[in-house]
């Protein structure tokens, strides 16, 4: 669960949504998880990764990215929500987080969502109408040309209701 209030979250789809999020990065259901995906780094080709330090995101530091396939492609997605560092900086201070913790990263993923204009659809329990809207944004979500491996619509609607999401 996100450790966001629902009411604050803009209700329970919302959490809702999160959870679904979480579950198709891979972040939440991660045997290596300590703090329910918030502490997981992108999987590499060398295998699963975590972080400690929720101070700031784990890249910042100079860390190098990791690499996800045999072509090559490099990472630094981190979190329950799989955020990029080249993100960090700005949504850093438009939020005024205070660091890279759940409630920070909760909010980051609020924010990413309203803009993408998903919040309405979401409430409406009109799921296929938010994973459209997101998917530029999450390569586990249909809709996008990342070549990473999507989870069908029917997978995420299972992982919206069974964390708390009705949909239409």
């Amino acid at each position: 669960m996100p450790t966001i209030a629902s009411d604050a979250a803009g209700g329970l789809n919302v959490c809702a949504f999160m959870d679904m999020l979480a579950y198709a990065e891979g972040t939440s259901t991660s045997p290596i998880t300590q703090r329910d995906g918030y502490d997981i780094i992108v999987t590499g080709i060398d295998g699963r990764h975590r972080f400690d330090d929720l101070s700031t995101h784990p890249f910042t530091g100079g860390r190098s990215s990791i690499v996800i396939n045999r072509k090559g492609l490099t990472s630094n997605a981190s979190g329950r929500y799989q955020f990029m560092l080249k993100d960090w900086g700005h949504y850093r201070d438009l939020l005024h987080l205070a660091d890279f913790g759940p409630m920070s990263q909760d909010r980051w993923c609020i924010q990413l969502i309203r803009e993408r204009r998903a919040i309405e659809p979401i409430l409406a329990g009109d799921l296929a109408t938010a994973v459209a809207r997101c998917s530029n944004i999450w390569a586990s979500l249909p809709g996008n040309n990342y070549g990473q491996p999507q989870h069908s619509l029917d997978a995420l609607r299972a992982a919206f209701i069974l964390n708390g999401g009705v949909t239409c």
